[in-house]
């Protein structure tokens, strides 16, 4: 996770995420966000667009359960990117590398379904996403064990 450099949007996927995997097997999406500034008294409005990666498991989540046009909150850090076109240009970028995606639920609803944790290790590396078995929208993940029973409480105790 980003500490130093972190940044979080909310806005809308302008194409659906495409997945790929690298040559060692890690799953990395990429998709775009577009942020809007609605203009007021009658200016024009102001579209933002932003280029967002996604490493491990979050990554397949993220294609398995979102398409263009899906209201986001991205989480995640900035990074810059250089390279060297065929003509010898040099190019650059800034884009998120995403820690967290989630789907925004103030115009829409979401049922989620919890995916199995595949040990300490799950999720790790790539873009810095910590932890595994994330949340998804797939309706064929597999379920969640029930959760541990709440701890009980004496009712004459200070609650701090």
């Amino acid at each position: 996770m980003a500490y130093d450099n972190t940044i979080t949007i909310v806005g809308n996927l302008t194409r659906d995420p495409e997945l790929r995997f690298t040559p060692g097997g890690a799953a990395v999406a990429n998709f775009g966000v577009a942020w809007n500034l609605k203009g007021r008294d009658g200016a024009e409005d102001k579209v933002s667009y932003f280029d967002v990666t996604c490493w491990r498991q979050l990554a397949e989540n993220v294609s398995d359960s979102l398409t263009k046009g899906s209201r986001v909150v991205v989480h995640g850090r900035l990074d810059q990117r250089s390279w060297e076109t065929q003509d010898g240009d040099r190019r650059s970028k800034v884009e998120i590398v995403a820690d967290d995606v989630a789907p925004s639920l103030k115009w829409a609803t979401a049922e989620l379904t919890r995916n199995e944790y595949n040990g300490p290790g799950a999720g790790q590396g790539g873009g810095g996403q910590q932890g595994g078995g994330g949340y998804q929208s797939a309706p064929n993940a597999a379920p969640a064990a029930a959760p541990a029973a709440a701890p009980q409480y004496d009712m004459n105790e200070e609650p701090f």
